[in-house]
């Protein structure tokens, strides 16, 4: 389960980055279109990825509530976090894009 959190996080993470007005404010230099390009599909295959494992994990009924859940605590930190401690943000998307798929390798 909390692999399922740490990639939809780092997912999310991605997605935000994807906005040209976040990545300049986090990573203080401007993106390019690939980069924009990029972070959106990789935020979107992160977030596919946790579905697929929860799925696998619970099972269509609890995993599909699972992921739902997970993602909206995962949003809310970002929602919440984003203006007070942007940084911080950052390295923890960085942790949990290291974390989430190892733990769901060592778990599988």
């Amino acid at each position: 389960m909390l692999s399922i959190a740490l990639i939809g996080f780092a997912g999310f993470a991605a997605l935000c980055l994807a906005m040209e007005k976040h990545f300049s404010d986090l990573l203080k230099r401007k993106p390019g279109p690939a980069q924009l390009r990029a972070l959106r599909v990789g935020g979107w295959l992160l977030l596919i990825l946790s579905l697929v494992l929860s799925i696998q994990w619970r099972g269509w009924a609890h995993g599909l509530v699972e992921w739902v859940a997970l993602l909206m605590a995962g949003v809310t930190l970002w929602v919440f976090g984003l203006p007070y401690m942007p940084r911080a943000l950052l390295g923890l998307a960085a942790i949990s894009l290291v974390l989430g798929p190892l733990l769901a390798v060592l778990a599988g």
